[in-house]
């Protein structure tokens, strides 16, 4: 158990690995493989990797070198080495050999300037037998050179105080073995004196002792190499001022994160200079930070150099006389580093993988990808997607193993891997698998696509359940893929990404739950030759040549099969969604035409023979600009005074400005002077106050705007005079001339004159307003403005208002005004009134039609304003749904999207502008039943105890029954993929959730399925469940099968043994034989009295009645006389009768099967032809087309079962007569079984069954030994409901069935049981229909049974044992026990006399007594024998 959840556990993990990993072939091969994947068998991965990968080393000559490396992985990994890509021997190699950690020793490093054999990269290889091969990163091992200078250091004399910079150039590899000696010594570096990277010496802070003879020395291994010597002489302090001067200038540098950079910056001069940094122009803070520090001198060392340190760095040297400055770059490089590293992948051949990968670094890395140790080269099957992503198309066993991303660029490599596992599909599950698809075809071939169809299999006609694998290769290649279906029971998928004019061969394999099935035929397509169309014309280039013009060039595109035959340049206006076009012949175009300084696009497409090629990028071009194309608008004069004057203007209308507004000009001159004009330019300001005029003078002005290619058109001139003599601003202005209020609900609106004595500037108004005061508050307005409105006030208040006009020295005297706003409360508008007459039309299970009138309309009802109707509409189950609206404009609405079967009620009002009425009174409509569009629920079989061969069948009702549930129907087959009209079928009345089924073979799996039904026809079947029937049965007699006991039996002399295996004393024959013989006397007096009451109490009300029942029922009317209408049989059968109901569609085309019961020929009697046709003319009212199909027999059984008509109508269920035999639960001993209703034809049995098979069964042997018994076979015309109701009405339940009882039902407990024969003249003749049973009656708790059909005893001859069961509406009667009754009252039995159709006539009544006569001499043998 441990090791098997393990697996599932593994099995989970590593499907949500696999679907977690994106697949560009599109998410239907990753869902259509976790079937595949549930049902494999699973590995798991193993951890392989690199403990210690090798690091780039930098050596000397004949110095040894250890390039390190260490892998993990359960079984200990062979360690070998690379170097340069080729795998080193080290066999026999005497200088490098292999360390036990798997580390490389190289000893006595050998360089030379033409031998360098140890110089390179180096890479560490590991591999585990059967599992694969990882490498490691590559690491790059370099040989300083040979000893040399490139620049070497000179005497030279500093101040003291100031630097000194000796130089000491030396290649990039040496330089770290560069030291300094002064006078022989060695150097000693500190804070003052310190080193560069390059070799440098700087001294800073100059002393007496600094002075000497310097040289450098290389140390690189073997005899160190000496500069030349270089003296120092340091000078006594300058007192005078020295020139500020750089001696050593910072250089821009490139480094790696985590280096170390440092930017030299030495300068000299008296006073002595103080060095400081910026870094991008922002003061750099070089105190507190550890990594930014400044070395003696003013150099800036940065440590562990970042990303964000990129910049421009400023050395800024500044001695209080001057200030110089220097400048250097750093630029940061980045190794590449793993943002998503490959996962491990679980996988099955022809799948299609990714692996994913993605990095960063500075370069920008690239990505190579590796397998098991080999470069992965891309082909049609190793893609790389997505930059950096590796794809393996059609997985074959050999892809396993290790897969790395290699990253790298210029400063670094780093590698990650994941493992790829192929696995095994684990063996089909027990159950039958899917044979091949059929018919496989290719129905649309193209250049990169293919769609195949097939047809499902033979094995699984129908193919709901299954899901398909299209496995397609290129012909001639061993590597697979496979494409599956997106959903169950899908027939066609189109296979995208192929390569043109190839030839593929595809195959279909079918999977159902047990796993994948059989392959269909390889089937070979090519496809189609590819169209080489024209790519983009490359470098395609637009320029503006003028204001209206631009010319666009190209160049001849580069791909192409075939000469291009022209262009065609796309053009549009930006911001536009109309593109034009224009055919071009040439490799460029001028178009004109266009608007100036507008932008453009434009785009070419080249065309060849096949048609248009690939489209350019678009390109965006604005025409040049040009002089405005329109003069200003709406230019207004003010007058401001005696010597100046105000402009204001509009810009020129959009799309006529040309270019860029940069200003305008305005031109004016005097009315009386027209050649004198005076120009002035201004900006883009919209006006402009020109002063300096003349007192008096009348002046004209116009505008015109400006761009930088000049002016455009001015304005019409406009003219104004100035005033002459400036208006008085030594006093304030006078009271205005009058003050207007109009009050509003929550406004006041002001309006006002300006002051009589205009000649004192009026610069603006005061209003002020308040209750009851106007100093509440204050508002000002322009001198111009002569209304106002004051907004936010309340309602029904009384306002003062005051105006006073202001300028420059204060304000003038007020005006006074008050004013009460409106009230608020506006009447509200009456109500409409509500719509009448409102009523639901049922038109379907979902659909209702609501319609209402509406009195406040004209009588025509006809809308002619803007009123609208609010439908609102719920339903009471459950209590708390909500109200759902719907708006018409129409007096109907039809409400969609109701629930089958439920009652809803609706509420109408009318709503007309701010007006609405009331809802209306509801009407209520329940929709009509649909069918059931579920299962029953919780399906289970549990055996009988004590009865091994018996089961017991529960369920639940479905969830959606969509109406009343009428029966259910059990379908049961030791096949689970049989058809399913080979399967047995029992059908249960009602809505009972409990069901037996007897007389099952022992230890024999059996599968169930059931089936849910309404008045409007089956629902769907549940899933199949299974039940195994238990080993071996309690006792001998338990579960043995009954045998149908005819009327020439003989039971064994002294009743040693019973025909049922159970034997009997001949007390009980004897006590059985007087109960016989006193039911049949019984029954026949009760027949005389019947018959003679039935022909003396018709009256002419009663043959209205009659009459009534008889239109009603006129689908039921025969040809021919009174001896053509053949009664039903009355088959007495144990001590219980059940009245079960059996409806049936009046739709003239039901859909029905009838099967015929194949038997002995001998048992087979013909009847006569009279008969027969009007068996056939009664059967043929309501059959339908009827078609023949064979007997399928259950495994394990010893009958036959004929399969069931399964009629689905769409009409109410209707009662009808059928014959049903009810079991005691009670005496294991008699079974007597018995199969559906049969009405007999030429030589067959017809099962008319419609919503549910009634199982009664009359046996051709009993045909062959009495044609009457033939000819009294009950008749299965149907009785509409309408007419079973009305004829119903008169007749008490109880006295109905009471009557029947007194008539019908007889206690029989002999072996050898009669047939009764009664004859009425019509087919419902012998029964009344009952009323449904009130409330309070109760159903027997026994559950009633349903056994298989009657099976022939193998050494007697015996005779089918006929029962009767009455058909009511919609219910099912409990099982009667049956009494010995006394004879009916009088007044019951002429009532139950009076609903019948026709009266017996007295020669009818003779020969009833006659037929009575030959049955009391039958029950007279019986009691001799």
């Amino acid at each position: 158990m441990a090791a098997g959840r393990a697996r599932r556990l593994l099995g989970s993990l590593w499907i949500a690995l696999l679907l977690g990993q994106p697949d560009p072939a599109g998410a239907a091969a990753r869902s259509g493989s976790q079937s595949l994947l549930a049902g494999s068998l699973v590995r798991t991965f193993t951890p392989f990797y690199f403990l210690v990968e090798p690091v780039d080393i930098l050596s000397v000559r004949g110095a040894s070198v250890i390039m390190n490396c260490s892998a993990y992985c359960e079984t200990s990994p062979k360690i070998e080495w690379r170097k340069d890509g080729t795998l080193l021997n080290l066999v026999s190699d005497d200088r490098r050999q292999l360390l036990p950690d798997g580390s490389l020793l190289i000893n006595s490093v050998v360089h030379s300037k033409h031998n360098k054999p140890d110089e390179g990269y180096y890479q560490c290889v590991a591999t585990v037998e059967s599992l694969g091969t990882i490498v490691s990163r590559t690491a790059k091992l370099t040989v300083a050179g040979l000893p040399r200078f490139t620049s070497q250091p000179e005497s030279s004399s500093v101040y003291k105080g100031n630097s000194a910079v000796l130089n000491c150039e030396v290649n990039v590899d040496l330089a770290p073995f560069v030291r300094w000696e002064q006078d022989r010594q060695p150097v000693f570096l500190d804070d003052r004196v310190f080193k560069l990277p390059s070799g440098a010496l700087i001294i800073s802070n100059a002393t007496d002792m600094d002075g000497g003879l310097y040289r450098c020395v290389i140390e690189s291994g073997g005899t160190p190499k000496y500069s030349d010597e270089a003296e120092l002489k340091i000078l006594p302090d300058l007192e005078v001022p020295q020139k500020l001067m750089f001696v050593r200038q910072p250089s821009s540098l490139t480094k790696v994160t985590g280096q170390s950079a440092v930017f030299p910056c030495v300068a000299i001069g008296f006073p002595t200079p103080y060095i400081r940094w910026t870094r991008n122009e922002e003061e750099l803070i070089t105190e507190g930070y550890e990594r930014f520090l400044l070395l003696a001198g003013g150099s800036l060392e940065i440590s562990d150099v970042m990303e964000g340190d990129v910049g421009t760095y400023t050395c800024i040297a500044d001695n209080g006389n001057d200030t110089i400055e220097a400048q250097a770059e750093l630029t940061v490089q980045v190794p590449p580093e793993f943002m998503k590293r490959p996962a491990n992948i679980y996988a099955h051949e022809s799948m299609d993988i990714v692996f994913e990968c993605e990095v960063t670094g500075k370069p920008t890395p690239t990505v190579k990808w590796v397998k098991n140790g080999d470069m992965v080269i891309p082909s049609d099957y190793f893609k790389i997607v997505k930059e950096h992503n590796l794809q393996v198309l059609g997985l074959v066993k050999s892809d396993e193993g290790f897969y790395q991303c290699i990253a790298e660029n210029d400063v670094g490599n780093a590698q990650a891997g994941a493992q790829l596992i192929i696995l095994d599909l684990a063996p089909a599950t027990t159950g039958p698998l899917p044979s091949a698809p059929r018919d496989v075809v290719a129905t649309l071939v193209s250049t990169r696509f293919i769609r195949l169809t097939w047809r499902t299999p033979v094995s699984d006609p129908q193919g709901d359940n299954l899901t398909y694998s299209i496995f397609y290769t290129k012909e001639g290649i061993n590597r697979e893929r496979v494409e599956n279906t997106s959903r169950p029971g899908e027939t066609q998928v189109t296979i995208q990404n192929l390569m043109p004019e190839t030839v593929y061969v595809f195959r279909v394999v079918a999977q159902n739950k047990h796993g994948p099935g059989e392959s269909s035929v390889p089937l070979k397509v090519a496809t189609q030759p590819e169209v080489q169309l024209p790519g983009p014309a490359p470098n395609i280039r637009a320029y503006a040549s003028s204001p209206t013009s631009v010319s666009v060039t190209w160049e001849t595109p580069l791909s192409g099969n075939g000469e291009i035959q022209n262009y065609k340049l796309y053009y549009m206006e930006k911001g536009q969604d109309t593109e034009q076009d224009v055919d071009v012949g040439g490799l460029s175009y001028t178009i004109n035409g266009l608007k100036k300084y507008t932008e453009y696009s434009f785009r070419v497409v080249a065309y060849n023979k096949h048609g248009p090629g690939v489209s350019t990028q678009d390109v965006v071009v604005r025409t040049l600009s040009d002089v405005p194309s329109a003069p200003p608008q709406n230019l207004t004069l003010e007058v401001r005074n005696s010597k100046s004057i105000m402009l204001h203007w509009q810009p020129p209308p959009a799309g006529t400005h040309s270019g860029q507004i940069t200003g305008y000009k305005i031109r004016y001159r005097k009315v009386s002077r027209k050649s004198d004009v005076t120009e002035s330019i201004g900006g883009t300001q919209l006006f402009q106050l020109i002063e300096g005029l003349e007192r008096g003078t009348e002046y004209s002005f116009r505008v015109a705007a400006l761009t930088v290619n000049g002016t455009g058109p001015a304005t019409d001139w406009v003219s104004a005079e100035t005033f002459e003599s400036d208006l008085d601003e030594t006093r304030v202005p006078e009271v205005p001339s009058s003050l207007h209020v109009r009050p509003l609900v929550t406004s006041i609106v002001v309006s006002w004159t300006p002051p009589e004595n205009q000649n004192i500037v009026v610069r603006g108004y005061a209003i002020g307003y308040g209750i009851g005061s106007p100093h509440a508050q204050t508002i000002k307005v322009d001198y111009k403005q002569r209304y106002y409105t004051i907004e936010n006030l309340d309602p029904s208040s009384h306002y003062v208002i005051t105006l006073k006009a202001f300028n420059n020295v204060g304000e003038g005297i007020p005006l006074y005004e008050s004013a009460v706003t409106r009230p608020h409360s506006v009447p509200d508008p009456s109500p409409m009134m509500p719509p009448v007459g409102v009523q639901a039309s049922i038109l379907s299970h979902d659909t209702i039609r609501i319609t209402w009138a509406d009195n406040s309309l004209p009588k025509n009802q006809k809308i002619t304003d803007a009123r609208y109707y609010t439908v609102r509409w719920k339903t009471n189950i459950p209590a708390n749904t909500k109200y759902k609206t719907a708006n018409a404009t129409t007096l109907s609405y039809l409400v969609t999207g109701l629930k089958p079967n439920t009652l809803y009620e609706f509420s109408v009002m009318v709503t007309k502008g701010r007006r609405s009425s009331t809802w209306s009174m509801t009407a209520h409509g329940t929709t009509f039943e649909l069918v059931p569009t579920s299962p029953p629920k919780d399906v289970t079989v549990v055996s009988k105890e004590g009865k091994p061969r018996t089961i017991i069948v529960n369920w639940q009702p479905p969830s959606e029954a969509n109406g009343k549930i009428t029966g259910y129907i059990i379908y049961y087959s030791t096949d689970v993929n049989a058809e399913i009209h080979d399967w047995v079928i029992e059908p249960v009345v009602g809505n009972r959730l409990t069901h037996q089924i007897q007389e099952l073979t022992l230890d024999t799996p059996y599968y169930f399925k059931i089936q849910a039904r309404n008045s409007k026809g089956m629902g769907p079947m549940s899933e199949a469940v299974q039940f195994r029937t238990p080993k071996a049965s309690g006792s001998a007699g338990k579960g043995s099968r009954a045998v149908d006991i005819g009327p020439d039996y003989k039971p064994p002399l002294g009743g040693s043994n019973s025909p049922h295996g159970s034997p009997t004393s001949p007390l009980d024959s004897n006590m059985l034989l007087v109960i016989i013989v006193s039911v049949g006397v019984i029954t026949i007096v009760i027949v005389v009295i019947v018959a003679v009451f039935c022909t003396r109490r018709t009256t002419s009300h009663q043959k209205k009645k009659r009459a009534a029942c008889k239109s009603v029922n006129g689908s039921h009317k025969y040809k021919g006389n009174s001896k053509d209408v053949k009664p039903p049989d009355l088959w007495i059968h144990h001590e219980r009768l059940e009245l079960k109901p059996i409806d049936k569609s009046p739709d003239p085309n039901p859909i029905m099967t009838d099967t015929p019961i194949p038997r002995n020929s001998q048992d087979i009697t013909p009847v006569d032809n009279s008969m027969d046709s009007n068996i056939h003319q009664r059967r043929n009212s309501y059959r339908g087309h009827e078609s023949e199909d064979s007997m399928s027999t259950l495994a394990g059984r010893r009958g036959m079962r004929p399969k069931m008509m399964m009629p689905f109508d769409s009409q109410p269920p209707q009662p009808v007569i059928s014959a049903h035999p009810i079991h005691s639960l009670d005496n294991p001993h008699h079974h007597f079984h018995s199969g559906s209703l049969a009405s007999p034809t030429r030589s067959y049995l017809h099962h008319q069954v419609n919503p549910w098979p009634i199982g009664t069964s009359m046996s051709h042997s009993d045909r062959a030994n009495s044609t009457e018994s033939i000819r009294n076979t009950p008749s299965t015309d149907t009785m509409p409901a309408s007419s079973s109701q009305t004829c119903a009405d008169h007749q008490d339940p109880e006295s109905t069935t009471g009557s029947y009882l007194a008539n019908a039902q007889e206690e029989d407990s002999a072996q050898n049981l009669p047939t009764a024969h009664v004859r009425p003249s019509h087919p419902l003749k012998s029964f009344a229909v009952p009323a449904v049973p009130p409330a309070g009656s109760t159903y027997d708790p026994a559950l009633p049974s349903t056994p298989l059909l009657t099976q022939q005893a193998p050494n007697h001859s015996v005779h089918s044992v006929k029962t009767a069961s009455i058909g009511t509406l919609g219910r099912t009667r409990p099982p009667m026990p049956v009494v010995v009754p006394s004879a009916p009252d009088v007044q019951e039995t002429t009532r139950m006399l009076e609903d019948s159709e026709s009266n017996y006539e007295p020669d009818e009544l003779t020969k009833e007594m006659a037929h009575l006569e030959g049955l009391m001499k039958d029950l007279n043998a019986i009691t001799t024998a």
